[in-house]
């Protein structure tokens, strides 16, 4: 870092909490949550909003963290993977979804896919196709799967969203 280089202050709710930071103002959101506030769910994979990876939710709209300057996200509400569910130990419908469907291997991508599948299903009005689960996914990448059991947890997890059904 430069001892030339401007730093900005902000105020940002990071998963329901309001937190203060003196950031240089060419930081990227996704250095913010990982080393500013040791949220390490945002993952950084490719870097140039490609891989999905660093996706998270920004005044409830997905956006790619590795794409944001820190400033862009003062006065704004970032929900990370960390904040999807009310409590550690509980897990998010979406989230048992993925894990009774076996919609994960390695896990780097997992976190993305949790985002983007949280804001897709909380948006359904009706029950999604396959096709139309994939093109909603196609924005994060997995090296790993196939894709056809993340395409069941979002089905699942929409199934049980649209019939009010509980895991």
């Amino acid at each position: 870092m430069s001892a030339t280089e401007q730093h900005i202050e902000i105020a940002v709710t990071i998963n329901g909490q309001t937190s203060h930071a003196t950031v240089p103002s060419r930081m990227l959101v996704s250095d913010l949550l990982r080393h500013e506030f040791g949220l390490y769910g945002t993952r950084v994979g490719c870097e140039h909003g490609v891989c999905g990876a660093c996706t998270v939710l920004v005044d409830g709209v997905p956006a790619r963290a590795c794409l944001m300057l820190a400033g862009q996200v003062d006065g704004a509400t970032v929900t990370t993977v960390e904040g999807l569910a009310e409590h550690p130990e509980s897990l998010t419908p979406v989230q048992q979804a993925f894990h009774e469907e076996h919609a994960l291997q390695c896990g780097f991508c997992t976190p993305g896919f949790l985002i983007s599948a949280t804001d897709y299903v909380e948006r359904l009005t009706e029950m999604p196709t396959d096709e139309e689960i994939r093109e909603a996914m196609a924005g994060n990448l997995c090296r790993c799967t196939g894709y056809q059991n993340i395409v069941r947890a979002v089905r699942r997890a929409a199934k049980q969203r649209l019939e009010g059904a509980t895991p």
